[in-house]
């Protein structure tokens, strides 16, 4: 009865390889009609940290020591990303502009240099037309609001380059805005969520058609923005805190407001915050798609990979070639194709239309000028241009009572 077992078990494997195959195949003709975007991907960051930004060493056909190059995102069938322009937290108060300026030119220039593999895009619409060019849409988020120095003029100018989303902040306080630290307790709260500020940052970016990112900040932050925002926002990368109870997650209660205002959260590879461990695999994250899709539906849910921004990936997930894996994963677990479009694409098209629809909306609407309060942001080098009751520069200031005391040590010798 040997043969007989082994009869069936090659029947097994024969028919589960065949099952597996038309699920791919059945993933890649959906991608072919529905452009995949994914919220978030740090291959800038890499191009900092490896190669300082010298773009013109590096060969995005053959780099094989990031999650990310061009070969592997033709096999992955990405047809628009949201690349970050990150810089470190400890940039804040000192160069965090500079910084970010030379990631946003870095993006343009990896443009300028494939302009058969991207296409620099800034609208819903050059998403699609990009799509129609067998090209991928290449598109700026600024991850953290430290990165605009607490200023709206940034905010706007950054606009101008390009950025279409900013993460309010990223795992640090900003002058104006808590991080999802001071949920854990191992950061304190600066704010209560959102500074008087922090609301005229939410406020502004709705006027000039930013999309608000609430990957990276706490609860209170989220509800906040869910609030004032009169435009859908979205999570770049963040994922379900009901499957994986990371505070960089998203509770249930914040998904069903999320459905409420249209929003949407892409979902996250990092093995840290789909199990909670060290490890995980395909399956571990498409558990947090179904989750997501229970609590709130489909209509909520987009990919935000967060590859080469993140030290481990899930197995079956190890570079961003594999998104045709996931997709077929959610059609054997009974996905419709009009829920996998959704996801794939059409949700981050929907809110993205919408934030233009609401600056279009604030067309006639003048910049907010009025600054951050001096006293929230003085620092030891920072100046104060402008500000009337405040000398040119906190650095002088400090120099003040030295000064004296020496002028009065000098007239007692």
């Amino acid at each position: 009865m040997d043969w007989v077992k082994t009869v069936c078990l090659v029947l097994w494997v024969f028919t589960f390889n065949s099952v597996a195959d038309d699920l791919k195949e059945h993933a890649l003709k959906l991608m072919t009609d529905t452009p995949l975007i994914d919220g978030h991907n740090d291959l800038p960051w890499q191009m900092k940290s490896l190669f300082n930004n010298q773009l013109n060493t590096v060969d995005l056909y053959k780099l094989n020591s990031t999650h990310t190059n061009i070969p592997k995102i033709k096999e992955g069938h990405i047809s628009a990303q949201f690349w970050a322009a990150y810089v470190p937290c400890n940039t804040q108060y000192k160069d965090a502009v500079r910084q970010t300026l030379e990631q946003i030119d870095v993006i343009h220039r990896m443009c300028h240099k494939y302009p058969e593999v991207f296409k620099f895009a800034t609208s819903s619409q050059d998403i699609l037309d990009a799509f129609e060019q067998n090209k991928t849409a290449s598109l700026i988020g600024v991850e953290g609001g430290h990165s605009i120095d607490s200023s709206l003029g940034t905010l706007r100018t950054m606009y101008q380059l390009g950025v279409r989303y900013l993460t309010i902040t990223h795992s640090c306080n900003t002058p104006w805005a808590d991080n999802w630290l001071v949920d854990t307790g191992s950061e304190p709260e600066a704010h209560g969520g959102l500074s008087d500020f922090g609301k005229q940052v939410i406020r502004e970016m709705n006027r000039i058609g930013m999309l608000i990112d609430l990957s990276h900040v706490s609860e209170k932050v989220m509800n906040q923005v869910l609030d004032i925002s009169e435009a859908p926002v979205i999570f770049s990368h963040s994922s379900a805190y009901s499957i994986c109870n990371h505070k960089r997650n998203v509770p249930d209660d914040v998904l069903m407001r999320l459905k409420e205002k249209k929003g949407i959260v892409m979902v996250n590879f990092y093995n840290d915050y789909v199990t909670c461990q060290k490890t995980a695999d395909i399956s571990d994250v498409a558990d947090h798609f179904d989750h997501i899709r229970k609590v709130a539906g489909s209509s909520i849910i987009g990919f935000g990979g967060d590859y080469d921004g993140v030290p481990r990936v899930p197995d079956g997930l190890e570079d961003v070639s594999k998104y045709p894996d996931l997709v077929a994963e959610l059609l054997s677990r009974k996905w419709s194709d009009e829920e996998i479009r959704d996801a794939l694409g059409r949700n981050l098209l929907r809110v993205f239309r919408e934030v233009e629809e609401v600056r279009d909306h604030q067309n006639g609407t003048k910049p907010d000028d009025i600054p951050i309060p001096f006293k929230e942001v003085q620092n030891s080098c920072r100046t104060d241009f402008g500000y009337q009751y405040a000398s040119s520069s906190t650095c002088i200031q400090s120099f003040y009572p030295v000064v004296l005391v020496l002028t009065l040590l000098n007239k007692l010798l």
